[in-house]
């Protein structure tokens, strides 16, 4: 029975080490400031002109004296060139770090009383092509985040999520892939609110889900835009399984995204 009892503690100090590790130890540093994936534009392709064969009236051959013919000869016409077709009205905006932050929010008991934990960084990187005019050419780039940088109110929280939850020393990035963009108007001007959603593909860690952003956005100018992005994913959809910690109980599986941007026109 002493042996079960030895086995059993030894156990229980090895579970506990191997998590005293991670919550003690300082989490990954970031490899670089984060840069936006540039995006690709992609232009409508115009339907080729295909010209009609002009139909040619026969008419009889008449003889004409040939100093007569050389008098009326027109003179050749200069070749006009043909002008380039004007660039597109799109403008690739990109996320400003000094002026965006990303944002995690669930809730949690801590030492009896039921708080909301708040993670948030800088460290976003995007673009965002826009024709205000023509809202339907709209597109959306991979929008890029350094997890080593999400950063609580607690350093034993941040240690926790770093090195335990998020295991960012292995996935420095999370990353939002859109897909498809829908509900946006046929244009838009400055200082008008609008509100669509953006579909693509999440990846936390090693795990990649489809997951939906709803957005409100607003051109503050002709070159300047902002807005925020909200979604919401479940931690078990993730395997975002929180370490057994004392005074931490009944943390929510839902977890709310919130991306609040600036991006500036080049």
């Amino acid at each position: 029975m002493k042996k079960i009892f030895i086995g059993v503690l030894l156990l229980f100090l090895m579970m506990f080490t191997a998590t005293a590790c991670g919550l003690l130890q300082e989490p990954a540093e970031p490899s670089a400031t984060i840069e936006a994936v540039p995006l690709e534009i992609e232009e409508a392709e115009e339907p080729a002109v295909v010209e009609e064969p002009t139909a040619v009236s026969e008419q009889p051959a008449v003889e004409v004296d040939e100093a007569e013919a050389e008098s009326e000869e027109a003179p050749a016409e200069e070749p006009v060139a043909e002008e380039a077709a004007p660039a597109g009205g799109l403008v690739v905006y990109e996320i400003s770090q000094d002026a965006s932050t990303v944002r995690f929010e669930l809730d949690e008991d801590l030492r009896g009383n039921r708080i909301t934990v708040v993670g948030e960084t800088g460290q976003v990187a995007g673009q965002i092509a826009l024709d205000l005019s023509d809202l339907s050419t709209a597109q959306v780039g991979v929008i890029q985040i350094n997890a080593r940088t999400l950063a609580t109110d607690n350093d034993f929280r941040n240690r926790a999520i770093q090195n335990e939850i998020l295991q960012t020393g292995a996935y420095e990035f999370i990353t939002f892939t859109p897909t498809a963009v829908s509900g946006l108007p046929a244009s838009a001007t400055v200082g008008e609110f609008i509100q669509f959603s953006i579909e693509g593909e999440l990846t936390i860690r090693d795990v990649t889900e489809t997951v939906t952003f709803e957005v409100t956005a607003t051109a503050v100018t002709e070159t300047a835009i902002q807005g925020t992005a909200t979604a919401t994913v479940l931690r078990d959809t993730y395997g975002l399984n929180i370490p057994e910690v004392p005074n931490v109980a009944n943390v929510e599986n839902e977890v709310d995204l919130i991306i609040n941007f600036v991006a500036n026109g080049s």
